[in-house]
């Protein structure tokens, strides 16, 4: 290392990230320490201070740290600190500061009297942020920002909050880009306008009754778990999709146009049948479809799917690629006057992928025969997964459809594999 001019010393040096490194080359040599103010990155993980002696204190030792660079651009924080240690930071490098990331901790310390600013509040110092990344947050009442208006990456996790609050946080974000919203709790009407939006990931926690309207004229990609309401009428960009409920069902879903929606994946236990309908004929032009949903019906009572005829449903979806189906919809699928009256000149044009997720051996002929009609009609087939390790096996007819099963894949070795 001394061989080596001290640009490249910097250079190499300044791509320390973990402060507890950092700390240990400031005393390696004067060399060393001298590159240390080109760090641009700074991150303090969970438990660096665990152990501190002599009256020591983490606000003090990061404020020393900090004050060492010259330009921090990015400052991960997942360990302890006060809301005044966090505003003594950001004021320092607020000039050069891109992207902050903090484990806040308000869900276990709540204990911030309510005349001083929350550490919250204190984000606002940091007026040239361009990513903003905030785990365990306690909004109880709104921040008192103004516009960040270089913000483009905005993930909130684990945090409680109320549909104002939430509000009044992206009124002053105007120009985010990405958003991520996870395990967010207490949400029951969600409103979210941002005109910038292309990729976002919504996950409220709770009961899965939520209501979410979205207007976000560029999105493109948007995935959401934890609505029973969905509504998104500007859908012109959108080209990816995933909707789950795992604890509700889903109700309604409203959509505009899905014109250019590439992949669909639709999950949960029970959704409501109008919704389920809704989504695949807003779908006419998606290229993958998962569905993973157990059941429908309106109210209570779990319900079967309706029957769905093959013919009808490949036609509609022409430049389907990829399909991974589970247990209901391909029952649904199979019903004995799906493949009555099949046109000889019918063909599944862009199929290449199957998976089908097996979970009865009842009405086990029509299964067999529209298994075998997608490798007849789907010149394109490159691969077939047929997955059988959540089949109930209790019923008689258990073994023989496994057999059948075991013949098909035997005369179509190539394409077909089982699981």
């Amino acid at each position: 290392m001394d061989s080596l001019p001290d640009a490249v010393v910097q250079y190499i040096l300044s791509s320390l990230t973990n402060a507890k490194d950092v700390a240990s080359c400031n005393c390696v040599s004067k060399k060393f320490k001298d590159s240390m103010p080109y760090i641009t990155s700074l991150y303090f993980p969970r438990s660096i201070f665990d152990h501190l002696s002599h009256g020591q204190t983490p606000d003090g030792i990061v404020m020393k740290m900090i004050s060492s660079t010259s330009r921090l651009e990015e400052l991960v924080v997942y360990c302890r600190f006060t809301a005044i240690g966090l505003a003594s930071w950001l004021l320092l490098v607020s000039p050069s500061l891109k992207n902050l990331e903090l484990r806040m901790d308000d869900l276990v310390d709540q204990n911030t009297p309510i005349d001083c600013p929350s550490k919250l509040e204190c984000v606002q110092v940091a007026r040239n942020l361009e990513s903003l990344k905030l785990w365990g947050v306690l909004m109880v009442r709104a921040p008192k920002w103004d516009v960040f208006h270089k913000l483009t990456i905005l993930e909130i996790v684990g945090a409680k909050l109320k549909d104002a609050v939430l509000t009044e946080v992206l009124r002053s974000t105007p120009n985010v880009t990405n958003l991520v919203l996870l395990k967010c709790e207490g949400l029951r009407n969600v409103w979210i306008e941002l005109l910038e939006l292309k990729h976002s990931k919504l996950d409220f926690y709770g009961l899965g009754s939520c209501s979410l309207t979205l207007r976000a004229p560029k999105i493109e990609s948007l995935e959401v778990q934890g609505c029973s309401w969905i509504r998104v009428r500007e859908t012109n960009c959108l080209k990816n999709l995933s909707i789950a409920n795992n604890d509700g069902r889903v109700y309604m879903v409203d959509f505009g146009k899905l014109t250019m929606l590439e992949s669909l994946s639709i999950r949960g236990v029970q959704w409501c049948w109008d919704a389920i309908s809704k989504m695949l004929q807003f779908a006419t032009e998606v290229k993958h479809l998962y569905m993973k949903i157990e059941f429908t019906g309106d109210f209570e009572a779990l319900l079967p799917f309706p029957e769905i005829n093959f013919v009808d449903f490949f036609k509609s979806h022409p430049k389907l690629t990829s399909f991974d189906i589970h247990g209901a919809m391909f029952a649904a699928l199979c019903h004995k006057n799906s493949l009555k009256n099949v046109d000889s000149s019918f063909v599944i044009p862009s199929l290449e992928e199957v998976v089908i997720t097996v979970r009865s051996p009842l009405n086990a002929e029509q299964k067999m025969s529209t298994l075998e009609a997608m490798v007849k009609f789907a010149n394109k087939l490159k691969k077939m997964k047929i997955k059988i390790l959540q089949m109930r096996s209790g019923h008689c007819s258990a073994d023989d459809f496994f057999e059948e099963i075991c013949k098909f894949r035997f005369m179509n070795h190539k394409l077909i594999s089982i699981e």
